[in-house]
């Protein structure tokens, strides 16, 4: 079995990247990114999440990550799947969703090609976790992870961008409390 993309040791960090089925590109809305936020609170408070760097982007989101508590795979596990009840749940109440009918469609699409999932399939299966093997690749992961709003041309600067760890690399509050390497 292979173990290159496994979390493994809870000790260490890992950049992981989760996206929706067929890259739909869900977040344009606040309150589908908001869900998400609430969800990485939730996990930091109560099962020991640590976030070191994150970007929730249009149709995935990047995060560099650790536990001090459950393991990694546990967590994102449960978070993927609370918050996709979450997501599509305030898709279908959204009254103003244009796009409705096309995303419960495409991701009752995916539900139906994969044989783990019954009915609606939100989040791609993979999150492939790659470890932080040291600082180096740390600040190279953080970076990408930062300038992903800049190179899509969603701001000129990454500290702002409203969703994303890089304005608590900048003296600006970000939406999480991160942990920071020493």
């Amino acid at each position: 079995m292979s173990t290159k993309y496994k979390f493994g040791d809870n000790d260490k960090l890992y950049f992981i990247t989760y996206a929706i089925v067929y890259w739909i590109d869900l977040f344009i809305r606040k309150e589908y990114k908001d869900i998400i936020i609430e969800s990485w609170k939730y996990c930091q408070a109560q099962k020991g999440l640590e976030i070191y760097g994150w970007v929730i982007m249009p149709s995935h989101i990047h995060m560099i990550i650790a536990s001090n508590k459950n393991k990694l795979t546990d967590i994102v596990r449960d978070m993927k799947s609370y918050t996709s009840t979450q997501l599509k749940t305030a898709i279908k109440d959204n009254p103003y969703e244009s796009r409705k009918e096309w995303m419960i469609w495409m991701m009752k699409r995916a539900g139906m090609k994969n044989t783990n999932n019954h009915q609606w399939q939100l989040w791609q299966q993979h999150n492939h976790p790659l470890e932080i093997l040291d600082n180096e690749m740390f600040y190279q992961k953080l970076y990408y992870i930062h300038q992903n709003p800049v190179k899509e041309g969603f701001v000129e600067h990454a500290e702002d961008y409203y969703y994303s760890s890089a304005r608590d690399f900048h003296n600006r509050k970000g939406l999480v409390d991160l942990c920071y390497i020493q």
